[in-house]
């Protein structure tokens, strides 16, 4: 029996095939397939860290489907202005989430499926799960041309990218996710997916851009909820499992004991930005001034999401060198955000002299320095 997805029969769903409340670890006898009812990417990132850190996987293979809202998600070891806009994303409402496995920047909406594959380590194997996932789209669609390459992606015609693949590999366990474009805002993801910021130096994992097209392009039958359940079919069979999709409520303690605090620290700045490997940026902006252009020097050396070293550099004669001096070891220790930095430079404007003329120039030049964060 496949699973329809809909909202208005999910709880009914839920009601009658949720996951028992005895708890996850004994309901998985000989493999599981799972679907979280949550759309939240901090939620669902927490289920898959739960299952890695607390599951005996050793006969148990699990798959886990899962959607998020709109969302920008980036590797273990990337950072995040040099992957993402992160202006445009805090104008949209767009969360930005850390997670805990290698890779590159992927962005997630309602019309992107993500698959995770949970085995233990020794029966680990991305190539396996990508045909299997090949197998499925062809079972669907045969007339559909999808290749799996030798970087883990899948291609759609030889040329576009439908999925990406990221994973991470424990003691005993080990999990390969990777997306399936089905019907994602395309416009979004190119937009979101290219940083505008300049001068950033940093030896931080970087995103291979590809050209990407949706399978709803190809086919506008092959919906999320007929992909998903092609999967699960093609899943069950392989692993000799129950093909019915199970759905999960992520946040249900009694299912997984602790998973909140999970979500939580997936959500902590600390995490999704001071995380960042080292990095610096050297970059330059001109402001008008008088009806000419005056150059502005910004050099600031970031570790773990603060700036260590603040050197910004304007012309004497358009802002007093005392002045800048203050701003420059006011933000020595702070964290590289804007919200943090207006905190600290209207603080800082309350000591300059009642000039408006002065406020005027200290408005822009700040303004400029955290359209860089």
């Amino acid at each position: 029996m496949l699973i329809p997805y809909s909202m208005k029969n999910c709880f009914q769903l839920l009601y009658n095939l949720q996951v028992p409340a005895a708890g996850f670890k004994k309901t998985v006898k000989n493999g599981l397939i799972i679907h979280s009812i949550s759309n939240d990417v901090y939620q669902n990132l927490a289920v898959e860290d739960w299952i890695h850190d607390q599951m005996n996987l050793e006969d148990k293979p699990i798959l886990f489907f899962w959607r998020n809202s709109p969302s920008v998600v980036i590797g273990r070891h990337q950072n995040p202005w040099q992957e993402c806009n992160l202006n445009l994303m805090r104008e949209e409402g767009i969360k930005l989430a850390r997670r805990k496995s290698g890779g590159g920047a992927v962005y997630h909406d309602m019309g992107n499926i993500n698959l995770t594959f949970f085995t233990t380590k020794k029966n680990y194997d991305r190539m396996e799960n990508l045909k299997l996932i090949v197998r499925a789209l062809n079972a669907v669609q045969p007339q559909l041309d999808v290749q799996a390459t030798k970087r883990f992606d899948l291609l759609l015609d030889g040329q576009f990218k439908i999925s990406g693949t990221a994973s991470k590999i424990g003691r005993t366990t080990a999990y390969h996710h990777c997306t399936l474009l089905c019907s994602t805002d395309g416009t979004f993801l190119s937009s979101l997916l290219k940083s505008p910021y300049q001068g950033i130096r940093s030896n931080a994992t970087a995103s291979i851009p590809s050209l990407v097209k949706n399978l709803l392009e190809k086919d506008p039958t092959l919906t999320c909820e007929i992909l998903m359940n092609a999967v699960a079919k093609e899943y069950a069979a392989y692993h000799q499992t129950d093909n019915h999709i199970h759905l999960i409520n992520p946040t249900d303690e009694t299912l997984f004991p602790g998973i909140n605090s999970k979500a939580k620290e997936l959500q902590t700045w600390e995490w999704i930005y001071g995380k960042t490997p080292k990095f610096n940026i050297n970059t330059s902006f001109n402001v008008l001034y008088e009806q000419s252009h005056l150059n502005i020097k910004v050099f600031i050396d970031i570790k773990n999401g603060r700036i260590e070293i603040c050197n910004i550099e304007a012309p004497d004669h358009w802002l007093p060198l005392g002045i800048l001096d203050k701003l420059n070891s006011s933000l020595v220790g702070s964290k590289f955000c804007p919200t943090e930095t207006t905190m600290l430079t209207n603080i800082l404007l309350r000591t300059c002299p009642q000039d408006h003329k002065l406020h005027s120039k200290w408005n822009i030049l700040c303004e400029k320095i955290k359209g860089i964060m």
